[in-house]
């Protein structure tokens, strides 16, 4: 069976800027990626429907006909991805509000009676982690056994539900299993000192650096480096936050760097609810929560000694440095601080550091991703 993560492009819009660089099937949340979780699911050759056309240069689309077309922002769990794979030729597995999936073209619905995740919006990400970190962490390590635990770790709660993949290192930590499982990655490694209190889950090559305080719901992407402390936070990949510094309910893209001391507040001195900004609407629009930290989108950096106010947003390609707080918001592609105001970075100078960065880790930044970005940058105009 062939299938197609497709994108809703008002959801999409909503999850800016995480969603300028990556259809939203491709967002982390749990163990890994959502596309990942439906093909872990229901195995089959897969495909994307980006709603942004520049991006189907990278994430390729495959028109196939009587494929199963799925929704990129809902979060499967097996019985979900049973329905779907039940679906027949014309009909359209409704749950709800929400389109779930249809094959071919769609001349009837089906009702789905089941509760579903979806990620509707950018707080959903670190609010929903959680939940389902535990989901994934039961299909990751069904039927398999951990690599053993070094005695030199400390285990509070229960150690089988710490899970070590081939290739990690843990020593001198102290586990605690009692609010959720811990996942480390292959060749992950959490170094001596740290205090990881689950769900937590560090994808492969991700790296707890000495002395850190880590609270769930909290996930490493693939090659994140921490320090410092860190509360329900969820890096997508290849970015840093190796130095001292808190970061709290917070959404961290690709690519990204928080300098030694850099702090962002996560609740209001006067504890009222939250605004965060909305690309849509441009406007801050509440959102019910009295916790909030910082949503940065890929390829954005952060000086030592940052400091961001609750509920930040911050576009893609950002570069802040100087004192005091930056505005909540930061549109895409502009460097500098409250001190000294922003300026637009230019293109150039975006990809040498972009380039540099990548290197670190062997990678290569593409045609295609400047093409991307050339992209982005226009379309990011009308939110400045």
């Amino acid at each position: 069976m062939n299938y197609i993560v497709y994108d809703d492009p008002i959801i999409r819009r909503e999850l800016l800027p995480m969603t300028y660089t990556r259809p939203v099937g491709a967002l982390r949340i749990g163990i890994d990626t959502i596309a990942e979780k439906w093909q872990s699911f229901l195995p089959g050759e897969y495909s994307w429907d980006a709603a942004a056309d520049y991006l189907r240069e990278i994430y390729i689309p495959c028109d196939v006909p009587d494929a199963i077309h799925i929704a990129g922002h809902i979060v499967p769990d097996r019985a979900l991805a049973e329905a779907v794979g039940a679906l027949k030729p014309g009909e359209c597995l409704m749950a709800g509000e929400h389109a779930v999936a249809h094959r071919g073209s769609v001349e009837k619905t089906v009702e789905y009676a089941g509760e579903v995740i979806s990620v509707t919006h950018l707080y959903d990400i670190f609010r929903l982690n959680g939940a389902v970190l535990e989901a994934d962490f039961a299909r990751i390590t069904a039927g398999r056994t951990s690599q053993p635990l070094s005695d030199t770790n400390t285990v509070i709660g229960d150690s089988s539900r710490i899970f070590i993949e081939e290739g990690a290192t843990v020593e001198g930590a102290f586990l605690n299993t009692k609010g959720g499982p811990i996942y480390v990655g292959a060749n992950a490694e959490i170094m001596e000192g740290s205090m990881i209190r689950g769900g937590v889950a560090l994808c492969e090559h991700a790296v707890v650096n000495m002395g850190t305080k880590m609270y769930g719901a909290t996930t490493l992407g693939p090659w994140c480096k921490v320090g410092g402390e860190l509360n329900n936070v969820v890096m997508q990949a290849y970015s840093n936050k190796a130095h001292d510094g808190f970061l709290g309910n917070a959404v961290i893209g690709e690519w990204c760097n928080l300098g030694a001391g850099c702090v962002a507040s996560n609740l209001k001195n006067d504890y009222s609810p939250i605004r965060l900004w909305n690309y849509p609407t441009a406007h801050f629009l509440r959102t019910g929560l009295q916790f909030c930290g910082l949503i940065m989108g890929d390829h954005s950096k952060a000086g030592i000694n940052t400091m961001f106010n609750t509920a930040t947003v911050v576009g893609v390609g950002v570069n802040i440095h100087g004192a005091g707080f930056p505005r909540n918001f930061v549109p895409s592609f502009v460097e500098g601080g409250s001190s000294m105001g922003f300026s637009e970075v230019s293109m150039t100078k975006f990809f040498e550091i972009a380039r540099r960065m990548m290197s670190r880790r062997h990678k290569e930044l593409t045609e295609a991703d400047e093409r991307m970005f050339y992209a982005i940058r226009e379309a990011a105009e009308s939110f400045k």
